[in-house]
C-alpha cells in the first residue's frame, strides 16, 4: 500500500481541504453557467480517472495485512469513490419540466 512511504496526515488533510475550497469557489463562480459547470465536471472526472488508473492501481496492497487495512478504510471512511454521471432521462426530465412551464406561461 504506501510502499513504506509515510505522509504528514494533518498536512495531507489540510491540502485536501484547500482543494475542496478551491472547487467550491469555482462552483460559485460558475453558478448558472451550465457549460462552465460541465467543463468542471469533466475535469474532475478526468482527474479521478487519471489518479485511479495511473497512481492508485500501482499503490494497491501486495499482502493480506495491507489489503485488510485498505478494505477496512473503505468500509469505515465511506466506501469506494465513484463519480456518477447524470442519467440522460433525468436531464431530459428537467428540460421537459421547463418546457411545460413555458407552455403554461404562454397560455
Amino acid at each position: 500500500m504506501n510502499q513504506g512511504i509515510k505522509i504528514d496526515l494533518e498536512g495531507f488533510r489540510c491540502r485536501l481541504q484547500q482543494i475542496a475550497n478551491t472547487v467550491d469557489e469555482v462552483v460559485g463562480d460558475c453558478q448558472g453557467d451550465a457549460i462552465a459547470l460541465l467543463a468542471l465536471l469533466r475535469k474532475l472526472e478526468y482527474l479521478h480517472r487519471e489518479i485511479r488508473d495511473n497512481t492508485f492501481q500501482s499503490s494497491l496492497p501486495n499482502n493480506r495485512q495491507a489489503l485488510y487495512a485498505l478494505l477496512k478504510d473503505i468500509e469505515t471512511e465511506g466506501g469506494w469513490p465513484y463519480i456518477e454521471r447524470m442519467k440522460l432521462q433525468k436531464f431530459l426530465s428537467n428540460l421537459t419540466t421547463e418546457n411545460g412551464s413555458e407552455n403554461i406561461d404562454k397560455t
